[in-house]
């Protein structure tokens, strides 16, 4: 009786962990300057500046399976904070260009 009721317990935090990632929400972070936000921005993103991007996202985001999607003006700036995100161990991190690439990703309008 015991035995099943550890199994059971045991199956239920397995599939809580599996539920929780999988419904975890995309961290959506702008790379560019303050000044280059106050400009143009996508409402409810981050912006962390590229050259703090991994002491920055280690603070907020310690889990390194945290999933984040970068974009700055052109795509330079994201492609350099997600390499050297890369190189700090997370694991789902993707430059997706520019800001306008990444409204277009997320089938948001200007």
């Amino acid at each position: 009786m015991k035995i099943r009721t550890v199994v059971r317990c045991i199956a239920l935090v397995v599939t809580l962990i599996f539920s929780a990632h999988s419904l975890a929400e995309t961290i959506w972070i702008d790379v560019r300057s303050e000044l280059e936000r106050k400009i143009d921005s996508i409402k409810g993103d981050l912006r962390i500046s590229h050259s703090d991007i991994v002491p920055e996202v280690q603070k907020l985001f310690p889990d390194k399976n945290t999933e984040i999607k970068l974009y700055c003006r052109s795509g330079g700036r994201a492609g350099e904070a997600a390499a050297a995100l890369e190189s700090a161990g997370y694991t789902h991190v993707e430059s997706i260009g520019g800001i306008d690439d990444a409204r277009k990703y997320r089938g948001i309008e200007p």
